[in-house]
């Protein structure tokens, strides 16, 4: 956790402003892609399954054993989605909905393990526990990440607007992650 206790999104310098982890997915997405068979980050309470079978916070998805095709929307904190994207690329058959930080260490089992993204064309809103549309958007462009070609094949199906890219393309990991001088925190040149 960052120094004065605010949790940190996915973005690289972005401290959350809400007073919570959780945003429930669009339903049109589920419905577009069909339901999965788990959802190991499900939000208790939810409008809407996403799978048949949902863990919840309680139950401790990441420890869970995973099966069948999976539904990740995980927690939206830099320091715990990269387990919960590991995770994925291991069980090998699922789709992620992420924020597109590319150039984030935690994208690295992606771009190491993904069958294809879809990189959405908009912003999304996610929803409230009680089914009501948050009264912002995501705040950050959001990518659909297949792992398996099932889940490569539904995402190019979809109809979701955006840029569908299989992978073809060849991962070149950085030799070594520096701090890197950042426009918007002061520490640049």
């Amino acid at each position: 956790m960052p120094a004065g206790g605010g949790a940190m999104t996915l973005g690289s310098h972005q401290t959350s402003i809400g007073k919570t982890q959780v945003h429930i997915t669009p339903r049109w997405i589920i419905e577009v892609l069909g339901l999965f068979d788990l959802d190991p980050a499900a939000a208790d309470p939810r409008p809407w399954d996403c799978a048949a079978v949902n863990y919840t916070e309680r139950d401790d998805g990441l420890q869970q054993p995973w099966f069948g095709r999976v539904w990740l929307n995980p927690p939206f904190d830099r320091y715990v989605v990269p387990l919960w994207i590991r995770k994925l690329a291991r069980h090998g058959c699922g789709t992620a909905l992420l924020h597109a930080r590319t150039e984030t260490d935690w994208f690295e089992p992606i771009w190491e393990s993904a069958t294809a993204i879809l990189f959405m064309a908009d912003r999304l809103s996610f929803y409230r526990p009680d089914g009501r549309r948050q009264p912002a958007n995501s705040g950050a462009p959001p990518v659909l990440v297949a792992f398996g070609s099932d889940d490569a094949e539904r995402l190019k199906a979809s109809g979701i607007p955006g840029a569908f890219v299989p992978n073809n393309w060849t991962w070149r990991p950085p030799k070594a992650r520096s701090r890197q001088a950042d426009l918007f925190d002061g520490s640049a040149p």
